[in-house]
């Protein structure tokens, strides 16, 4: 991982198999998200982040990161991108309604806790 560069951009149709076979390979079954953003490495998918846009804010529903990948600062990456992607398109917060147990990451990751949703200032 030292030394290569986390590739990241915004989720196309095309990517729908891919992306649904690695949310399966990592216990996030399911579709592939409508929106968000993916991070290659090397040319493999390492992590996913399905989000919706609203008028109030970036809502951020999942952060899957290739199981292999933890603890490389790969899904910190992925949100500071979409904390730049909401700041680009005039959005002041990132927010999550579900934790999952993923608390601790998000307070580490700058989020806080507000009326029982995850609340990251993004201005």
């Amino acid at each position: 991982m030292r030394g290569q560069r986390l590739f990241v951009r915004p989720i196309e149709s095309g990517d729908r198999e891919a992306i649904g076979a690695f949310l399966d390979a990592n216990g996030a079954p399911g579709d592939a998200p409508a929106c968000g953003l993916l991070g290659k490495l090397v040319g493999d998918l390492v992590g996913v982040v399905s989000m919706e846009i609203a008028d109030d804010g970036l809502y951020v529903e999942n952060v899957v990161v290739a199981h292999e990948m933890w603890r490389k600062r790969i899904g910190r990456f992925l949100l500071d991108e979409a904390a730049r992607l909401a700041e680009k398109i005039d959005r002041d917060r990132l927010v999550v309604t579900e934790a999952r147990g993923a608390e601790e990451f998000l307070r580490r990751v700058g989020f806080a806790e507000e009326n029982g949703v995850f609340v990251r200032r993004v201005r």
